[in-house]
């Protein structure tokens, strides 16, 4: 049934422009226990801190749109409560709806190895001083606490390379794989929000980063990205596909795609899922194939 109603939405979007969500962003809170240099999304006065009731309802809508995949996002998704509700409860009730899977993303500074969600993505900037450096000080160790603490069986890092990480991309490959724990590592760059635009990595770096990144997923590194999306991403001169999904922030606006958009950042994006959406709907092979073993 998964790959029929993936088989159907393809050709309905290839060859018959209907723009339909194929995954959901929900940012279910934007309250942190962190203050990261590169983040624009933390409210420290006003947190909005949606009700159980609310992201059911808006799970709801992404499902009756056509999304199948849904991430939850914060802030930090792991502090997020509503009575005796925790994210558990919205992993259950995402199943229940009837999305393929679900996805948590954490900066892991608390426990999480009871949460139930069929992948975990923890947000990882490099090792050691790299992490630090924009997290804060000891954010790194506390993270590899409770990395090392849970056995979930698909716990994922998600690196945003900047100019402070760049020259620490490989060693961060080569621990995820080493690491009992880790499955697998996607790589992203910083895209220059306002007031962080110190973070983004010239072009020519990246390249050079991106055939650093391309050369270890071809030796067998647990790298989540398609060699053809990484490529794409060298220059951001493909077309753009962010339609594929949809986002509803922390204080309940729906979007129909990336923000980044209406601030006109999508020549300097640095979010890979960008050229794996190019690459999928341009069917190469390999993207194809990384799609379907990370979602299916």
């Amino acid at each position: 049934m998964k790959y029929f109603y993936l088989f159907k939405w393809f050709i309905q979007a290839k060859f018959f422009n209907k723009k339909t969500p194929l995954q959901s962003v929900i940012f279910i809170s934007d309250a942190c226990n962190l203050r990261c240099r590169h983040c624009n999304v933390v409210n420290d006065e006003n947190p909005n801190i949606k009700t159980f009731n609310e992201i059911e309802e808006e799970l709801s809508y992404s499902y009756k749109l056509g999304a199948r995949f849904i991430d939850f996002e914060g802030g930090e998704p792991l502090f997020w409560q509503d009575g005796d509700k925790t994210i558990n409860d919205l992993v259950t009730i995402a199943k229940q709806i009837g999305f393929f899977s679900t996805t948590v993303t954490t900066n892991a500074q608390q426990p999480f190895n009871a949460l139930n969600a069929d992948s975990i993505w923890v947000s990882l900037d490099g090792l050691g001083e790299h992490h630090d450096y924009i997290r804060g000080k000891g954010t790194f160790e506390k993270l590899m606490e409770n990395i090392n603490g849970c056995h979930h069986s698909s716990i994922c890092i998600n690196m945003v390379i900047n100019t402070n990480n760049y020259t620490n991309v490989g060693e961060t490959i080569q621990f995820v794989k080493k690491h009992p724990n880790l499955k697998s590592i996607s790589l992203n760059f910083h895209t220059p929000y306002q007031g962080t635009e110190y973070l983004f990595l010239p072009w020519k770096e990246r390249k050079e980063t991106i055939d650093v990144i391309i050369k270890m997923k071809k030796q067998g590194y647990p790298i989540i990205n398609s060699v053809s999306g990484l490529k794409a991403m060298k220059t951001n001169k493909f077309k753009k596909y962010c339609w594929i999904t949809n986002f509803i922030v922390s204080d309940g606006t729906k979007l129909p795609e990336c923000a980044g958009k209406s601030l006109k950042m999508c020549n300097e994006c640095g979010l890979c899922m960008a050229g794996e959406m190019y690459s999928l709907m341009s069917l190469k092979p390999d993207t194809v194939f990384a799609g379907l073993k990370l979602r299916i």
